[in-house]
């Protein structure tokens, strides 16, 4: 079999693999992978011994044949049953979409009790974002979009991790677990230089810290795990 190219910038699947790894992830988990592209994650836990399953918006770019990939758009229902799957991941998918209130509770919904998310997406929160959005009115990853095209391929959502926190609670999660990918050396200088002016805000004004954590300020992707608590009031 030739090799299965991943979609997803360079570096992506290496790194978010990296930090699966090290969840430690029970081999028995059924796993779903959510806009599984050309299937290069996907068969990377096949070939671990997951149970996984796959689908994706276009389903006819899936080239590991060994594993079904169904159409599913994510902005509307899923075509699988209540409580079916432990684990779900979604690598560099949540930015693709306007309704993600949609997105949580068809996830909440497949998802067994006491199940998790696990998704990568572009950290907006890094300083590098920051200037950036400060200099041009875009987010790192994020640019202008073509308004007349609806293909579900442009960056249309930049949310925080506050606002995925407050969407996925809503759909019965934990608030989120984090992670980055990586520090940016962009970030880090801007670091040293701007330091001193978050810590004024945040401690002398005694506002929340939330998006001033180092990892949110440095990292290049944000890695988040949301576990599921379906005794949650909704």
């Amino acid at each position: 079999m030739n090799e299965i190219k991943p979609i997803a910038m360079p570096g992506t699947h290496e790194s978010f693999f990296k930090y699966f790894k090290h969840q430690n992830i029970n081999l028995s988990f059924k796993i779903l992978d959510v806009g599984a592209g050309h299937g290069a994650f996907t068969k990377k836990l096949h070939d671990i011994g997951y149970d996984i399953s796959a689908c994706d918006l276009f389903p006819e770019i899936f080239k590991f044949e060994k594993i079904e990939c169904k159409k599913v758009d994510i902005t509307k229902s899923f075509p699988y049953a209540d409580d079916t799957f432990d684990l779900i991941i979604a690598i560099e998918v949540s930015e693709h979409i306007l309704d993600h209130e949609v997105f949580f509770r068809e996830l909440s919904r497949i998802l067994k009790p006491n199940g998790q998310i696990y998704l990568s997406t572009p950290n907006i929160l890094s300083l590098k974002s920051r200037v950036r959005f400060l200099f041009n009115g875009f987010y790192y990853s994020f640019g202008p979009l073509d308004l007349k095209n609806h293909d579900g391929l442009q960056h249309v959502a930049s949310l925080t991790l506050d606002q995925y926190n407050y969407i996925a609670v809503k759909y019965g999660f934990h608030k989120a677990e984090f992670e980055i990918d990586r520090k940016q050396s962009t970030s880090k200088w801007l670091f040293l230089l701007l330091n001193p002016f978050l810590y004024f805000n945040t401690k002398l004004k005694k506002r929340s810290t939330i998006h001033n954590r180092s990892k949110l300020l440095l990292g290049r992707l944000l890695f988040l795990n949301f576990k599921n608590n379906k005794n949650m009031q909704i």
